[in-house]
């Protein structure tokens, strides 16, 4: 009974973060976004700067060390890509893997700790690159967890049919330093991550570049462009949460009383609190399964913490990672449902292996970003009356207490101000029934060629792709003319715009793979 440990958070579509408190808000960002026609060939501004961040102690942002070294520039264009790339300074090779029509390269870059002192230490940073030519433009990808070895596209890729390098975030292993300094987990040393990739790659691959990812990897593209807008000619984030006020979560609890349709809504919500009902016999199935597979709960607390946990995520998951027509697979009477079909059923959407020590480990980046800078959910859900001990637990306490934390409330909101008055050539898709895109990123007067999409009826897994009609045209228009390849057709008639790419069934998986339900 249950699952073993397949909860990974891996968005096979490819749509698909903090310290101390002020470490990131404490950095004041370049906030001169400039039209990409007014970047440089290299993604420098118009005046060759380039953006970087100071913050009020005087200490400029990263050092661009992998720049000031060798130039790989200087090896001849006729030079192998390998050769070129692991010509940059901090590059090595993992592994080359057989790809038709492209090259594929797992590599390590080396990193600083801290981007404001480059001098206090390194770690190994995990990136792939999908190489299709120096002549195309180039997708920076970032899921903002683990990075997956196998290789594939994202949707901008194949829209624009481009080259990728896909960055694993820092802290998630093997990208992390060793002993871990939590503090500078944050989301603008995460972003220089990005700005010190991009600026070492840019050499190599000199047309165009876009930010993508989705969830929180669609949230670490809009990070980056807020702290180094000069960088990227455009920014596709799908289906990334925007949470500016930590403790004001209502938005959330409005989308789950109205989301598809009362039947549906009804029937889910009915397993879910008979889950709470029958605690005392689903904990032994629960106690059970966690004896025979060696699970632990010292990190939760107990059994019985980690068993709510993932019951009151049932709702919220199925809407996330389900589809409307779904609701078939979920027993019709609750009341009459053996004990086994409701175990199963909360097993299969929510999944037991989440809240023990073994689930928890591979994500506690995520949680201690949740708890210092992005915030998270907590939402009522009054069907289940007085059923719940402990509400929807915090992060805290899914962090180990060895970690410290402590939340930052200044940084979201600043996110959230300059999308809203300086996003410029940036697209946010969301899916119509994702409980995520409850809490948005919004393009306001100030923004510019900006646009924020809805897919209907689409969950977590919502793509350009699954748009209406005249908003898949003018998004796919607008990626191909921000990557500088939009057809001349399409120039004249956005409604004439096509992927560049064609399917490919390999490369291309657009299923959405389940992970811990309560994560972005």
């Amino acid at each position: 009974m249950g699952k073993p440990l397949r909860w990974l958070l891996s968005l096979a579509l490819l749509i698909g973060a903090l310290g101390t408190a002020g470490a990131a808000s404490a950095a004041q960002p370049d906030t001169t976004h400039r039209p990409a026609d007014a970047r440089g060939a290299d993604g420098s501004g118009a005046d060759g700067s380039r953006a970087g961040t100071t913050d009020p102690t005087g200490t400029t942002g990263p050092t661009d060390t992998a720049a000031t070294a060798t130039d790989p520039t200087d090896t001849a264009d006729t030079a192998d890509i390998k050769d070129r790339i692991l010509a940059i300074p901090g590059m090595s090779l993992i592994q080359e893997k057989p790809v038709e029509g492209y090259r594929y390269f797992v590599l390590d870059y080396t990193q600083p700790i801290d981007h404001r002192h480059p001098s206090r230490g390194t770690f190994e940073q995990r990136i792939t690159l999908l190489h299709k030519g120096v002549d195309r433009p180039t997708v920076f990808f970032t899921g903002g967890y683990n990075v997956s070895t196998t290789p594939s596209r994202s949707e901008p890729t194949q829209i624009v049919d481009g080259n990728q390098v896909s960055l694993e975030y820092r802290y998630f292993t093997p990208s992390r330093p060793d002993p871990a300094d939590w503090t500078k987990l944050d989301i603008w040393q995460a972003a220089s991550d990005q700005h010190r990739v991009f600026t070492a790659l840019k050499k190599i691959y000199p047309r165009k570049w876009l930010a993508t990812g989705g969830s929180k990897g669609g949230m670490t593209a809009t990070y980056f462009e807020r702290y180094y807008p000069r960088d990227m000619d455009g920014v596709v984030a799908y289906v990334a949460p925007d949470d500016v006020v930590n403790d004001e979560d209502s938005a959330y609890d409005r989308f789950l009383a109205t989301v598809g349709t009362k039947a549906c809504r009804e029937r889910v919500e009915a397993v879910q609190r008979e889950a709470l009902v029958r605690r005392g016999p689903l904990e032994r199935k629960y106690a059970d399964w966690a004896r025979a597979g060696g699970y632990t709960f010292t990190t939760v607390g107990t059994l019985d913490k980690a068993y709510e946990a993932v019951v009151l995520d049932y709702v919220w998951a199925f809407w996330q990672y389900s589809l409307l027509s779904d609701c078939e697979s979920i027993p019709a009477d609750a009341k009459a449902a053996t004990d086994q079909e409701i175990y199963d059923s909360i097993d299969t959407i929510s999944g037991f292996s989440a809240y023990t020590d073994q689930g928890l480990e591979q994500y506690t980046p995520y949680y201690y970003q949740a708890g210092t800078q992005l915030g998270s959910p907590d939402i009522e859900q009054p069907w289940l009356g007085g059923l719940s001990r402990y509400g929807y637990q915090p992060p805290r306490h899914f962090v180990p207490r060895s970690i410290p934390m402590r939340f930052d409330p200044r940084v979201m909101p600043d996110v959230d101000g300059w999308v809203r008055h300086h996003a410029d050539h940036m697209l946010f898709v969301y899916g119509q029934n994702d409980p995520w895109g409850s809490e948005r990123f919004s393009v306001g007067p100030g923004a510019h060629d900006s646009y924020v999409f809805t897919a209907p009826g689409a969950n977590h897994g919502a793509n350009v792709a699954g748009l209406a009609a005249a908003q898949k045209a003018k998004a796919t228009a607008r990626i191909l003319d921000w990557a500088g390849v939009a057809p001349a057709s399409v120039r004249k008639d956005e409604n004439r715009a096509r992927p560049l790419a064609p399917f490919d069934r390999k490369l291309d998986r657009r299923e959405l793979t389940r992970g811990p339900a309560l994560m972005p």
